[in-house]
C-alpha cells in the first residue's frame, strides 16, 4: 500500500452495509493525521445554483450538488478539472484538483460540487483497509464527472475477479 492514498478510489466492499454501502470515494488527503475524501456517486436534489450561488457560474446550468459524505454536510468541497493544475488549491490526480475559491480559476474546464466529506481519524482508514472494507484503485481525473452506476463500473474497470462483483445487484434478493 502506498504511503498516501491521495488520488486513489476506495470502492466499498459488498460486505459494507453502513453509510458507505456501494460507494466510491475519491481520497483527497491521507496522512498520519487521518484521511479525507468525497463520495463520488451520491447525488442530491439541490442545484448548485441554489446551494452555492458563488459557484453557479462555474457549474453546468442544472448541475446538482453531490453528497460528499456524512461529515460536515454544510461544508462545500469543489473539485475541478484544470488546463493548468497550478491553479488548483491541491492537485488530487492529473488535471483534477480542489477548487481554490480565491484563485483566478481561468483554466477550469469543469467543476463538481460536494456537500460534506468522508473523514477518518488517524489510523482509522488503514484499519478499515486491513479489514478489507475497501478495495483500492487509482483514480482518473474524469472520475468525479462520470454518471451511471459508478460502483459497478469501478469494479469492472478494476478487472479480474472484481468483474464478477460488478454484476452484483444493489438488492441481493433480486438475484
Amino acid at each position: 500500500m502506498p504511503d498516501s492514498l491521495r488520488g486513489q478510489l476506495l470502492i466499498a466492499a459488498p460486505s459494507l452495509y453502513d453509510y458507505f454501502r456501494r460507494t466510491v470515494v475519491l481520497v483527497l488527503e491521507h496522512s498520519l493525521e487521518g484521511a479525507m475524501g468525497v463520495v463520488l456517486n451520491r447525488e442530491s436534489e439541490t442545484p448548485v445554483a441554489e446551494a452555492v450561488p458563488v459557484l453557479a457560474s462555474l457549474a453546468e446550468p442544472d448541475q446538482l450538488v453531490r453528497i460528499g459524505g456524512p461529515v460536515a454536510p454544510q461544508a462545500v468541497v469543489a473539485l475541478g478539472d484544470f488546463d493548468d493544475i497550478d491553479e488548483a488549491g491541491t492537485q488530487v490526480v492529473g488535471s483534477l484538483g480542489t477548487l481554490d475559491p480565491d484563485a483566478e480559476n481561468g483554466s477550469l474546464r469543469r467543476v463538481r460540487v460536494y456537500a460534506g466529506y468522508a473523514g477518518w481519524a488517524p489510523g482509522q482508514l488503514d484499519g478499515e483497509l486491513e479489514q478489507e472494507a475497501w478495495m483500492i484503485m487509482p483514480a482518473r481525473p474524469g472520475d468525479p464527472f462520470e454518471g451511471g452506476d459508478m460502483w459497478s463500473e469501478a469494479l469492472r474497470r478494476k478487472g479480474g475477479s472484481y468483474r464478477l462483483l460488478s454484476t452484483m445487484p444493489a438488492d441481493p434478493s433480486m438475484n
